[in-house]
This record gives C-alpha cells, structure tokens and sequence, in this order.
C-alpha cells in the first residue's frame, strides 16, 4: 500500500515539528489510511500544539457545491481553535491568520489537472509564509490519474488566474508536492518548503491501485474515475454546455437541449478517437446549467487509460458539437468566472486562447495538438529537475 505524507508522520513525527504551534490547510479527503482526519490527528497530540485551521474551496468537509460559493470561517465546532476561509474575503492567508504559528501545515488531495484550485491556494500560502518567515509542511498524495498522459496547452502567463498559476500542461501528472517544488523554486525561493514524500507510489498507477481509501476531495468529484476524464470535460465550464453538475456522474456526462446524440456520437466514432468509447445518455440536472431541462447527452466510458488523451477528446468532442448542432448553436461564456473579470472562461481553463480561435475559425485541431506537444515536451525537460518518483 501507498503512504501519504500524513501516513507517514502519524507513524514519527519530523523532529522540527516538535513542540511547535502548528496551523493546518485541509479538507475532507485530508485522512490517514485508517480514516483518522488530520485535524483528529494534531489535536489529539502532545508534542505540538493545533493552533489554526484553514480550508480552500468547498470547505473543510466538502460542504459548499458549486464554484464560486463562497465561505467564511470562525471557530471549530469541536476543537475551538480558529478556522479561516481562503475561499472567501481572502484567499491568501492574512498576517492576523499566521500569527505566533511556528509551522504551516498543507495536506490537500489534487486531482492531476492544472486549473483545480487547490494548488492555487497553496501557492498564495508559500507566498505568505515566505514574507512571514513561517516554514511551510506538505504531506504528499498521489496523483489520481498519474497513468494519463500529459495534454493539453502549457499555461500562459498572460493568462494566469487562481485557476493556474504557473506554466505547466493542463494535465500534468505532477503530485501536490512536486508542485509545490515548482512553485517554490520559480516564485518564491526564499521560502522554507519541508515537503514529506510518499511511499511506495509510482507514477504511472491510477488511485484504486494504491490501495488508499478515496474521499471525494470536491463535491462534483465524485470517484476516481471522474479525474481521469475532468481534464478535458471540465473546460465545458467555459461554454454554453453542461458538464453533468447536478447528476450522479459530472464529468464523464455532458450534453445540452441542443445536442443531436446520435450525429455526435456517429461524427466522433468516425473520428477514430483513442482510449475510450461514447454512449448516449440524456440526463436532466436538478442544479446548476439546464437544471431541471432534458439534456440530450454522452457519457464517457475510458477503456484505455494510458491511451486516453482528455484535453485532446475535449477539442474532438467540441469540434463535433459544431458540426452536428445548428450554426451558433455551441457558445462560449463571458467573464466573469473565479475572480477573473477580463479574460474568457475557456481561455483561463485551457491555458491560453488556442483552442477557441481555432474552434471559431473552424482550423484544423491536428495543427493545435500538435502545438501542445511541442509545449508539452519543453515542460517535461524543464520538470525532471523537480520529479521526486518514478
């Protein structure tokens, strides 16, 4: 079995954390092999102090939905000490918020995808940490869908948003803590990073093979199967589409009134495209895009991970929309989308504005995959200097 960080010092906790006041950024998929949460965990010790607890997106328990539902903190129900929201009036940690904490403790499930959030508030933490001369601690998870090959454009500092914050592929196949590596060394390099690495965790493995118990780290993140196409399908949340919130399986199920499934899945089965099938699947959201409106729709089925390319699906799928459906009938969303007011919704999620100008002017999406390998091979040259696994 795999050992997170977390597994990893509830078994001996690293002597530089002895005696100190600690403050912990979690969330409900922040647990140990047998269920125990981490802020379970720092409370019941005596050799540090839980001083401050702090949560992204969706809370500490998974509790807010939907983007851009933001919370607020107080005090925790159980332990008393402070819980601060970095999803609300600040996403980085105030000075007020690291005062007297001795070390800053991160322990956050990503999902192997550049624009989830989660890595974006710990680059804020680094920063803050960094200017207030507090050690940062990450305790390293796996990479659910580490199999996945890297796709996708290589993010723009044009277009940088809390939806990503550094220049790596939209599917990455990096860890948190690699990240963090990144991060530290490009941005911040002053800072004090302590990163605790797992053991016995291999790249190339999906999550239901490490034998790790699988707590949704987000509410429309339901399985692991989920991360493995949310890299491609969630730059739906860009266009006028829903990408399945609001049923049982967001992600792998998209659609729309609109839709023709029965030309869309013919169009795309003509387009011999690798590592997955298409099935027709109408669904009817009970929230979010088209809530309570038949969406005719396709599920995803990936029958071949290592040969499923999701950014790459995405762009056949949406270019089969276009030739399926009525002229205008695919759109793109207006800004404003998570805190950014300027840039277009799909160009922050892809990386830059590629995709959509040539799903516009109708060039051929051969020319623009091709565009991200060469990004994608720079990228994997440049991250051999921070690849802490095989």
């Amino acid at each position: 079995m795999v050992k997170t960080g977390l597994d990893i010092i509830s078994g001996k906790l690293p002597g530089k954390l002895a005696g100190k006041n600690i403050g912990v950024l979690c969330h409900a998929s922040s647990i140990t092999k047998d269920f125990v949460h981490i802020i379970d965990f720092f409370s019941d010790r005596k050799d540090c102090r839980l001083t401050t607890i702090f949560g992204p997106q969706h809370g500490i328990y998974g509790q807010t939905q939907d983007n851009m539902i933001e919370w607020e903190g107080g005090k925790h129900p159980i332990y008393g000490v402070p819980l601060f929201s970095l999803y609300g009036k600040h996403r980085k940690p105030a000075p007020f918020m690291l005062k007297d904490l001795d070390a800053f403790i991160i322990d956050l499930q990503d999902v192997g995808a550049r624009l989830y959030t989660y890595v974006w508030t710990v680059k804020l933490c680094i920063e803050a940490c960094s200017e207030a001369s507090i050690p940062v601690w990450i305790l390293d998870r796996p990479n659910p869908i580490g199999r996945i090959p890297c796709d996708g454009p290589v993010l723009k500092e044009d277009f940088f948003t809390f939806v990503g914050g550094a220049s790596i592929p939209l599917c990455h196949r990096m860890t948190i803590g690699e990240m963090a590596l990144w991060i530290k060394t490009k941005y911040y390099p002053s800072c004090d990073l302590n990163i605790v690495w797992m053991e016995g965790w291999i790249r190339d493995t999906l999550y239901h093979e490490t034998g790790l118990p699988w707590v949704l780290p987000s509410p429309n993140m339901p399985t692991p199967q989920t991360a493995i196409v949310y890299p491609g399908t969630v730059l739906i949340e860009g266009l006028n589409l829903s990408e399945g919130r609001g049923t049982t399986i967001p992600f792998e199920l998209f659609g729309a009134p609109f839709l023709n499934s029965d030309k869309l899945i013919r169009n795309l089965e003509n387009r011999n495209v690798e590592g997955c099938r298409f099935r027709k699947h109408d669904f009817i959201p009970t929230f979010n895009k088209y809530r309570d409106l038949v969406c005719h729709g396709i599920q995803i089925h990936v029958t071949d991970p290592a040969r499923y390319f999701p950014v790459a699906v995405a762009m056949e799928i949406f270019d089969a929309i276009i030739e399926t459906s009525a002229p205008g009938s695919l759109k793109f969303k207006e800004p404003p989308y998570e805190y950014e007011e300027k840039l277009m919704p799909f160009d922050i999620l892809s990386g830059d504005s590629g995709i959509r100008t040539v799903l516009i002017n109708r060039d051929d999406i051969k020319t623009e995959k091709e565009r991200w390998k060469c990004e994608i091979e720079e990228f994997r040259k440049e991250f051999q200097e921070f690849s802490a696994y095989s």
